[in-house]
């Protein structure tokens, strides 16, 4: 931007094609439009609105379960605007004709834990069981810590279920989902929570088959 004063022009303000003239403080003030791109709808740029649609949809679709693992919010920032921030553009598959979320990709949970890690799930007759290591010597590991496991199925239900962490070496939680099968889930994750729901993990894609080792 530059500055200028000329007596024989006076004050300045308007634009002339690419250049935007004001007066400020008594000075004219000269800026450059910003320079628009020669195609605003090609198809890398297509594929960019659709894919940030697609996050702001996946958002929606939780209802507000994706809240509980954004907890730890700077001043200015809302659980949205972190999922946001996690997930674009490291999880939008860009690769097809449309875009789509890679879903083992998806960030659902964030923060300053250490991450669940996770042995084995399988499908049961009861739900979608995940076992998890409990390794209380690591720092910031809590056995009061909360456990949450979050499924989505391709109809749109949400499935949640938490449990305390507690002091056994290998932990289990279980999605009650009667009669689930593995193509009807879209996704599942785990992560968890402070006591005092104050902090929280990154979350852990889950890969689900009827018996899966998951290291």
């Amino acid at each position: 931007m530059a500055v200028a004063q000329n007596p024989m022009t006076g004050q300045m303000s308007g634009t002339v094609g690419n250049i935007v003239t004001s007066t400020r403080a008594k000075q004219n003030l000269v800026r450059s439009k910003a320079f628009k791109p020669r195609n605003a709808n090609s198809e890398s740029q297509q594929k960019h609105r659709g894919g940030f649609k697609l996050i702001v949809d996946e958002y929606q679709s939780w209802g507000g379960v994706i809240d509980l693992g954004f907890v730890e919010v700077p001043e200015g920032q809302t659980p949205y605007t972190l999922f946001m921030a996690a997930n674009l553009p490291g999880s939008i598959d860009k690769t097809g004709i449309d875009p789509v979320i890679d879903y083992s990709k998806l960030t659902v949970s964030d923060g300053s834990l250490p991450a669940v890690t996770v042995t084995e799930t399988a499908i049961v007759a009861e739900g979608i069981n995940i076992s998890y290591k409990t390794p209380l010597r690591v720092p910031k590991v809590n056995e009061t810590d909360e456990v949450v496991a979050i499924a989505k199925t391709y109809t749109g239900e949400i499935l949640i279920d938490t449990k305390v962490r507690g002091t056994e070496s290998i932990g289990t939680i279980l999605i009650s989902y009667p009669g689930v099968q593995e193509s009807d889930v879209q996704c599942c994750y785990v992560f968890v929570r402070s006591e005092d729901a104050g902090k929280a993990s990154k979350s852990v894609f889950i890969r689900l088959t009827a018996l899966h080792p998951q290291i």
